[in-house]
């Protein structure tokens, strides 16, 4: 495929990770409406929002692999198809339960449609053309991710056609139908050359570990839950140092490579403080303070902004300054964070607050998250740097429900003191980062996995 059709192709898959995206964050400002409306306790609030990220990040290695196996035109069809009636499925929910149940559906299938996006820019584009799609799909994700709260807040202000909150997941029906059209005419199909298997012991250990781990978290059930979940996690670890390279699920060698654990590590913890912080804050605002969504959606444009402000510095400065740029990002974050604590415990938040504290954080979003995967990759050999991307993404997914699970839990018994986690946690991505690789190495060793 040459041409303008290689750029409709790469359009439409970026379209759905934009749809991902979107999805990851919108539902945070309609949160405290859908719980009143629905009658939803904290629990339940909390597994609408961790339960995407959970199922996603049990399901983004498999989805990436059946991709290889069985297709990757043909899988992202079935996960666009699949997250369109999820979310239908959650416009129309009558009940917490049903709700929760979609979200995990859309999870699930956003993990067999997102893993093909950077694939096809394999397939379509020969190594020296690859800069500017992979430029694109970071400026595609990171636009989804401070989009989600605003058309949140606007939809769910404006009650689009008598919907209220409906219209945050039924706003995907329209785009997933153009997507999955456009998809069917315009996306090649490419699989694998080499024959593939399915690790599924490895699926099934690590879902029963991330399970074991986030369900005393999400319900409150007691500390056995996580004990078997750390049981697990063992059990998976030894069980891929038996499968070896070329068969495990993930490959074990990766994290004998000290930058790339720590890699996963702080990409954890920064998305663990993001999507916690927007939890926080639109129950703080709705529900202590009384702003209605719309108020949320327009000061939470101070968000983006300060990405914006830093982030074409990271485009431009990213391979030689990498690790600065996340250790200096990352401390900005924290910084940005304390101002919030301080100004919410202080006396009651105002705009200027709120935008304030926002523009900080948002300024060194910009700095550390556009270059944060690629460092991660500095030290993976060529051969792993697929699958070390695949598990770098399953730690941002892991890291949003993890945040989601303490913060919110926190917040509901010690309230805006909650955000002192977010605090710590971009406080330790910040001191970790120079035990990340340099960010040329990192460059090479994904353009060196991008080779067909």
């Amino acid at each position: 495929m040459t041409g303008n059709k290689r750029w409709l192709a790469l359009a439409v898959v970026l379209t759905a990770a934009f749809m991902d995206n979107v999805d990851a964050t919108i539902v945070s400002v309609a949160l405290p409406r859908i719980q009143r409306e629905l009658g939803a306790d904290a629990t339940a609030a909390q597994w609408i929002l961790a339960g995407y990220a959970l199922t996603f990040a049990l399901l983004l290695i498999t989805g990436g692999r059946l991709g290889d196996i069985a297709g990757r035109k043909r899988v992202f069809l079935a996960g666009v198809a699949g997250f369109t009636l999820a979310s239908i499925v959650a416009g129309t929910a009558q009940t917490p339960g049903v709700l929760v149940a979609a979200c995990l559906g859309q999870g699930a299938m956003a993990a067999l449609m997102v893993p093909q996006v950077m694939s096809v820019i394999v397939a379509l584009f020969r190594p020296e053309e690859r800069a500017l799609p992979f430029s694109l799909m970071g400026a595609v994700l990171s636009a989804g991710s401070v989009c989600g709260p605003l058309l949140g807040g606007l939809l769910t202000e404006y009650d689009l056609a008598g919907l209220s909150w409906r219209a945050v997941f039924l706003l995907n029906v329209p785009i997933g139908l153009a997507t999955f059209a456009a998809a069917a005419r315009f996306m090649p199909e490419t699989r694998s050359a080499a024959p593939l298997r399915l690790d599924l012991a490895g699926v099934a250990l690590a879902a029963l570990a991330a399970l074991g781990i986030m369900y005393p978290l999400l319900q409150r059930a007691g500390y056995a839950w996580m004990v078997l979940g750390v049981v697990m996690a063992f059990a998976f670890a030894a069980q891929q140092r038996r499968r070896g390279q070329g068969r495990a699920l993930v490959p074990p060698e990766l994290f004998g490579r000290r930058s790339f654990t720590m890699g996963v590590v702080v990409v954890l913890l920064v998305f663990s403080g993001v999507t916690s912080f927007f939890f926080v804050l639109s129950y703080h605002l709705q529900l202590d303070l009384g702003w209605s969504p719309l108020d949320i959606a327009l000061v939470m444009l101070a968000w983006p902004a300060g990405i914006t402000a830093t982030s074409h510095l990271a485009l431009r400065r990213g391979v030689a300054w990498g690790r600065s740029l996340i250790g200096t990002g990352a401390a900005a974050m924290g910084v940005g964070m304390l101002l919030m604590l301080l100004f919410a415990q202080a006396q009651e938040l105002t705009w200027a607050h709120v935008v304030a504290a926002e523009l900080v954080m948002g300024l060194g979003m910009g700095m550390c998250v556009p270059v944060l995967t690629t460092v991660a990759l500095g030290d993976v050999p060529a051969d792993d740097a697929g699958a070390g991307a695949g598990v770098v993404n399953t730690g941002i997914q892991l890291g949003t429900a993890l945040g989601v699970a303490i913060v919110g839990g926190l917040y509901f018994t010690a309230g805006t003191a909650a955000l002192w986690y977010n605090v710590a946690v971009f406080a330790l991505a910040a001191l970790l980062s120079p035990l990340l690789s340099s960010a040329p190495r990192a460059a090479k060793a994904v353009e060196s996995a991008a080779r067909p």
